[in-house]
């Protein structure tokens, strides 16, 4: 009998069409992902007005407009309305499910096999249109090892491709793929957002500032430093609450404004008409601005200290292990959130609610602040005395989770009492991207974000050799309790796997867990038909002024 994982991935399938998901959608965990989610006030109902143009300001990063290669959620923010997913995600306010993008309808024979129907007559922007030739294309690039996606990895057990019509292929999997859902959207996912292959083959290296996709807007420019501008696609295939084509906006103007206290200036003054994130500092002076609407809540995410494993002086699991126990999250919670985020003990986020443990922190079964604990730990370390490092730093961090200067200063007393003694170092952002991403480093932090499943808050991270375990952690244990997790169809079997390897990274401590927090977008109250996402998403398909 067909396990309860499989269950799910097959119902969700049979009924994938373009009115509605099944509301079990596959992943219990990513169906409760509106646990504990804070609304912002919605915006006043009214008729649908099309035309204008919408001016945001972008504060985070945005690396390349390539789908296929992005590591940037400023970046997907806007790949959102350039391109289009086999999937999408969607929210109704409380549950998170997954529902058609390009696709029409997905069946499955078996376990391991997927028939995609596509929608017919969708055109890429360069006026080609979008079959299963150009979805199986965008498939086999994503996992040729030659192009070197960092999301190839979603892909890694997919089998063989076979266009069955037109408009209709097969894709066949090594196993029954429990991640598959997320990974197919045009989203977060990014392993399933279609571009144009044509584009591709005529830009090369250059397509990430020249993408053509089927979404809602097309690309206009790219002015560094300045400004990202789309336009209207006029031959979009949804329609709107008017029966009409969407999308209803003329153009979207994206200015990329790094300073986040210019932004809110020039929201607060009605020269924009909003922002892609609210930095925590600034979110009680526009949530109690009358012109404005605030929008967010818990997302999955969490933000950690990371250590360098591969040089000393943290080679060294107990001078890790000691760091991991003398942080006190309370007062980065306090200060660096502003009370807006929750302690975390381990990776796994909240609203993962079929893989959270609530009591992760009070149980202490994983990291916690315990300073006699730290003491005694840094006592075993292989590194006597005080120990200097160098904790590199943003210097301009505007990004979401709160981390930056602010974290750093906050932590760099409580390690000093553990004889780890931290200079804080500021990089501009482009060096720090350089050295983060090549281990030129000691100490940083990060904060991983919109993640919808456990397989994309571990795998891709932590697990040996993968493309974002910057720190260099490898435990042949954790990698083979996670690869399992990913093809485990029992949702309580998949769940102990996660557990045991939750715990284990904890345990190893390749960096300190810090903490799970919401994520905010700021509009005007001119602004209409903005539907929220848990998945720290900006789209703008069926917004209007």
């Amino acid at each position: 009998m067909a396990g309860k994982g499989h269950d799910h991935i097959a119902t969700l399938a049979r009924t994938m069409t373009q009115e509605l998901v099944s509301r079990r959608a596959f992943l219990a965990a990513a169906g409760a992902l509106g646990a504990g989610l804070a609304l912002g006030r919605p915006a006043w109902a009214q008729a649908v007005k099309r035309g204008g143009q919408l001016k945001i300001a972008w504060i985070d990063t945005v690396d390349t407009l390539d789908p296929h290669f992005t590591s940037s959620l400023g970046a997907i923010k806007i790949h959102d309305n350039i391109y289009n997913g086999i999937l999408k995600v969607d929210f109704d306010g409380k549950r998170v499910s997954f529902k058609p993008d390009l696709v029409e309808k997905w069946d499955m024979p078996t376990p391991t096999t997927h028939v995609l129907t596509l929608r017919r007559g969708v055109k890429f922007h360069d006026g080609d249109e979008c079959t299963a030739e150009a979805v199986k294309w965008n498939q086999e690039r994503l996992r040729d090892p030659q192009v070197k996606s960092p999301h190839g990895w979603k892909l890694a057990d997919l089998d063989k491709i076979e266009i069955q019509d037109k408009h209709r292929l097969r894709i066949t999997f090594k196993r029954p793929y429990q991640f598959l859902p997320v990974a197919w959207t045009g989203s977060t996912g990014r392993a399933g957002t279609v571009v144009s292959p044509k584009a591709v083959e005529k830009h090369g290296r250059a397509f990430g500032r020249n993408p053509v996709g089927t979404g809602p807007f097309r690309f206009v420019e790219w002015v560094e430093n300045d400004r990202i501008v789309l336009e209207r696609n006029p031959n979009y295939f949804e329609t709107g609450a008017d029966g009409k084509a969407l999308p209803y906006l003329d153009r979207v103007t994206v200015l990329l404004i790094r300073e986040s206290s210019t932004a809110v200036g020039a929201l607060m003054a009605g020269e924009i008409d909003g922002m892609n994130l609210i930095p925590f500092q600034f979110l009680p002076m526009l949530e109690k601005n009358p012109a404005v609407q605030v929008v967010g809540g818990v997302e999955g995410n969490y933000t950690f200290v990371g250590m360098n494993n591969r040089k000393p002086p943290f080679d060294d699991q107990a001078l890790r292990q000691a760091v991991s126990f003398a942080i006190d999250r309370t007062p980065i919670i306090q200060q660096a959130y502003f009370g807006g985020a929750i302690a975390a003990c381990s990776a796994i986020s909240p609203p993962m609610s079929d893989f959270y443990n609530a009591d992760q922190c009070s149980s202490k079964r994983a990291q916690y602040f315990d300073l006699d604990k730290a003491k005694a730990l840094r006592a075993e370390s292989k590194h006597k005395g005080d120990v200097e490092v160098e904790w590199m730093v943003v210097g301009q961090y505007t990004g979401s989770g709160g981390v930056g200067p602010r974290m750093a200063e906050l932590v760099q007393p409580m390690l000093a009492k553990i004889g780890v003694k931290v200079r804080i170092q500021l990089y501009e952002q482009a060096t720090w991207h350089k050295k983060r991403n090549t281990g030129d480093f000691q100490m940083y932090d990060e904060g991983w974000v919109a993640d919808l499943d456990p397989d994309e808050t571990i795998y891709p991270e932590w697990v040996t050799g993968k493309p974002w375990n910057f720190v260099g952690y490898s435990n042949p244990e954790f990698d083979k309790l996670v690869s399992e997790a990913q093809f485990e169809p029992n949702v309580a079997k998949r769940k102990a796997l996660y557990d045991k390897a939750d715990l284990l990274l904890a345990r190893d401590a390749p960096c300190a867990f810090i903490a799970h927090f919401k994520v905010f977008k700021a509009l005007s109250r001119k602004v209409h038909g903005f539907k929220y996402i848990p998945a720290d998403s900006m789209r703008f398909h069926a917004v209007h002024l």
